[in-house]
């Protein structure tokens, strides 16, 4: 009897993954005899294809531009660095899954991508440290005390990321016992049940600071309407784009990762694939947002963009390089 193999998703436990090909034709078309390709996972691999270009970017304008050294643009590079390796992680996770099948190309893949996503997440924590630091202590923020506690801040975000995406190539993995597997191969339930409240915690300590954040705002807004009568309105009018920007990257943030760190939660290798896979993409979005929100933005990055692209800066944005940037 010929047997005809087939390439199942390689965030699922073996013996799952090739059962549910079996029973889900509808969701895996085949494309030739005996090869099976998940389209969801041609779409992780087009959201990773995107991220890294995106990212990439961003990487090559903070590192072209002398300019951009300053804690803010250290910490935009990082976030756009571990936004990178993310896309990198998993264009390589979809070609190693259907063309170079190993475990041990899964435990480095999705090591690589736990790792990078933990970076992202961490760097978005630290610019949310470094905006409250930048508003609560403004007359001593650009002080050489800032860069050394940003750099101390970039080690040890990107240390514990860089010790996480380890674990599962270290043996914390579910290879020995396809039971005990999360709903991303080969992290365990435990492994993603700490990730999960890791990052619920960081979510509230992220919110709790935008919170104080835009209270220092509003209070200067009000400080400052108060000197200047004829500039109220004008106050007015700033204080509620700044409050309404941090309302836009919090809830982006929230939108994107929550519904994933949520299932990983509570679920487990027995549920469909299918909603691991509807978690899992928002979650990839909010690296496709990030460059948008936190670089593109900044008028000194679309600068510096300028520059590199064509050698000439707009006349509009010239005149508006040395403004404040958005809160």
């Amino acid at each position: 009897m010929n047997e005809e193999p087939t390439l199942s998703a390689g965030w699922l436990p073996q013996e799952r993954a090739e059962a549910e090909n079996a029973s889900r034709s509808s969701l895996v078309p085949v494309l030739e005899p005996g090869l099976w390709v998940n389209p969801w996972d041609v779409v992780l691999c087009t959201s990773g294809t995107l991220i890294s270009c995106e990212n990439a970017v961003v990487v090559l304008i903070i590192a072209h531009s002398p300019g951009l050294r300053a804690p803010m643009f250290l910490l935009i590079g990082s976030l756009a660095l571990a936004d990178l390796l993310a896309g990198v992680g998993l264009t390589a996770h979809f070609v190693f899954a259907y063309l170079l099948r190993s475990e041990a190309t899964k435990l480095v893949t999705v090591g690589l991508i736990v790792a990078s996503f933990s970076a992202s997440v961490g760097s978005l924590l630290a610019i949310t440290v470094d905006r409250y630091l930048s508003l609560y202590y403004a007359l001593t923020y650009n002080s050489e005390r800032t860069v050394t506690f940003t750099y101390v801040m970039l080690m040890l975000l990107w240390g514990a990321a860089i010790c996480i995406g380890l674990l599962p190539v270290m043996g914390w993995n579910c290879l020995r016992d396809e039971s005990t597997c999360s709903v991303i191969r080969p992290l365990t339930k435990n492994n993603a049940a700490v990730l999960s409240v890791s990052f619920l915690l960081m979510f509230a300590l992220m919110l709790q600071l935008y919170i104080q954040i835009c209270k220092i705002v509003m209070r200067h807004a009000h400080q400052i309407a108060l000197q200047h009568h004829f500039l109220a309105t004008s106050h007015y009018v700033t204080t509620r784009k700044g409050v309404s920007t941090l309302a836009i990257i919090l809830g982006t943030f929230a939108a994107c990762w929550m519904p994933f760190t949520l299932y990983s939660l509570i679920a487990d290798y027995t549920y469909p694939s299918i909603y691991t896979y509807a978690t899992l993409l928002p979650a990839t979005y909010n690296s496709i947002i990030n460059p948008v929100i936190y670089a593109f933005r900044n008028q000194e990055i679309q600068k510096a963009l300028w520059l590199v692209c064509c050698g000439c800066i707009p006349s509009n944005l010239s005149q508006r390089a040395r403004s404040p940037s958005d809160v």
